[in-house]
């Protein structure tokens, strides 16, 4: 009976000493755009999204409770580096999640292999943080500025839109998407006619719309995003580049953009996404409890967060820890299955490779539902939308 029972405690003890949590709670730290330019696209419906993700996990991982918290980095480096600094050296917060704009990703990216914690990516597009900027302390979950221009610009060159102008943010997303959609333009034969830059939360595009105009290029590429997309789209549809023969391009739209510029002006828009509420009864399920609490369709920002969260949650129950080495390495080994994802792989590089999704605008008569506003036109396999392991600067990579 002695035997039996010192066999039990040893066995509770080992279970104690391999099940562990620092600080006896998982704390994921939510930093998003609450009050600027990207609020619609990311902002509060990423903070709901994470919390989803917690209660389909269930409400404690290794018998600890799971903590969403989150902050307003308003767009701003400086801003949201303080924040996230706070989060991982007083706040003991082991992992933090969305940043939607690539400048302050990068950072806070940078900031996660210092202090080695983990970054769970769903907002920013700069294809570098999984290329010569890698980290093993990241996941690139949703989107990158890679597969954005190589399925959108395959599509559009296909279809006979041959030169290109483009209408850019002047920041690292805006940059990084311009110059990896030029190198695909160039690749297919078509050319690039000229391009100009804008600030962001830009609210007067006439004088973009104009230089688009005047370039008299088959394609007038947007490579923005959020309020700056709605605003560039409206007016160039105010000013007839449509009307005069010119195709429209969102290399990053979602479904928000659609919403808040109209179907009668978005209509026969191209844009890829990796993520569309429509696209089964599971999405639609889980689409439609979604907008019980934001009042909007998700974007494939906010399925990002949900998705990182739950597979960051299955990798700290599969590791018996929330150590970051030993959590990064069971994400990297366990299929990513989600709502939203089908066997998608998390790469050595932070890549998650998922299929991506190159859709259209549907005219208004089409539109059978609220938000039923895109036609998915093509599905690309991860493997041909992402950068190849061959091209990669990413010294992590096996080539």
């Amino acid at each position: 009976m002695r035997g039996l029972l010192a066999c039990a405690v040893l066995a509770a003890a080992t279970s104690a000493a391999s099940a562990q949590v620092s600080d006896d709670v998982v704390r994921i730290g939510v930093l998003t755009d609450l009050s600027s330019w990207g609020r619609d696209n990311s902002g509060p419906g990423s903070v709901e999204a994470a919390k989803m993700a917690v209660e389909e996990f269930g409400p404690t991982v290794l018998g600890k409770p799971i903590e969403i918290i989150s902050a307003d980095h308003q767009m701003k480096t400086d801003v949201g580096v303080q924040i996230v600094r706070g989060w991982f050296d007083n706040g003991k917060v082991d992992a933090v999640v969305d940043i939607p704009n690539s400048g302050i990703a990068i950072a806070v990216h940078n900031m996660a292999r210092e202090r080695n914690r983990i970054a769970l990516l769903s907002g920013p597009g700069a294809s570098s943080l999984t290329d010569e900027l890698c980290s093993p302390n990241t996941v690139h979950f949703s989107y990158d500025t890679y597969a954005l221009s190589k399925v959108t610009a395959s599509a559009v060159i296909n279809q006979g839109g041959k030169s290109w102008f483009f209408v850019t943010a002047d920041y690292a997303f805006g940059q990084q998407l311009e110059k990896d959609a030029t190198r695909f333009i160039n690749e297919l034969g078509g050319k690039v006619l000229g391009s100009v830059r804008h600030p962001t939360n830009t609210a007067d595009f006439s004088s973009f719309a104009l230089q688009a105009q005047s370039s008299k290029a088959d394609v007038v590429a947007f490579a923005n995003a959020g309020q700056d997309t709605d605003n560039a789209i409206k007016q160039s549809g105010e000013f007839g580049l449509v009307q005069g023969g010119q195709k429209l391009v969102g290399l990053l739209m979602f479904d928000t953009d659609v919403h808040a510029i109209g179907l009668k002006a978005a209509q026969g828009t191209y844009m890829t996404t990796s993520s569309y509420w429509n696209m089964d009864e599971a999405t639609r399920a889980w689409s439609k409890k979604f907008f019980a609490r934001t009042n909007v369709m998700p974007t494939m920002i906010q399925t990002g967060v949900y998705g990182s969260v739950l597979h960051y949650l299955k990798a700290i129950k599969a590791a018996g820890t929330d150590d970051p080495a030993k959590v990064m390495a069971k994400m990297r080994e366990l299929p990513i299955e989600d709502v939203f994802v089908h066997g998608g792989k998390l790469r050595e590089d932070g890549r998650v490779i998922r299929p991506m999704y190159l859709a259209k605008v549907k005219p208004p008569e089409q539109s059978k539902e609220p938000w039923d506003y895109l036609e998915i036109v093509k599905i690309v396999k991860g493997e041909d939308a992402y950068r190849p392991v061959f091209e990669s600067k990413c010294p992590l990579l096996k080539k």
